[in-house]
């Protein structure tokens, strides 16, 4: 079983070396440089209106006097939290109020 395994694994490093030559003898070798120029850096967003521009603000933490809670978002996300935040709060306003019910006998 042994000798299997290794005339296994002699006949696959084998196919791999034959697979490799041609790449090898043709010489278009990249050189790590080249591979970097070809990477994207994006670049930073300095606008503070920008809508992908990241703020981060401290929120207190409940029950916690000293506690502070680090949030990043994008300005976008920012907005469209505050939004769903005055939602939540309309909502919560016109379902406790009771205003005249004109159902009751």
């Amino acid at each position: 079983m042994k000798k299997f395994l290794y005339s296994l694994s002699l006949g696959g490093l084998a196919t791999l070396l034959i697979a490799a030559q041609p790449a090898i003898a043709s010489g278009d070798k990249e050189s790590p440089k080249d591979e970097a120029d070809d990477s994207h850096v994006p670049k930073r967003i300095t606008d503070r209106r920008h809508p992908d521009y990241v703020r981060c603000r401290l929120e207190p933490i409940i029950g916690s006097l000293a506690k502070k809670r680090r949030v990043c978002m994008t300005n976008s996300e920012w907005a469209a939290h505050i939004q769903e935040g005055n939602r939540r709060s309309n909502q919560f306003v016109s379902d406790m109020d009771g205003g005249l019910r004109t159902d009751v006998q």
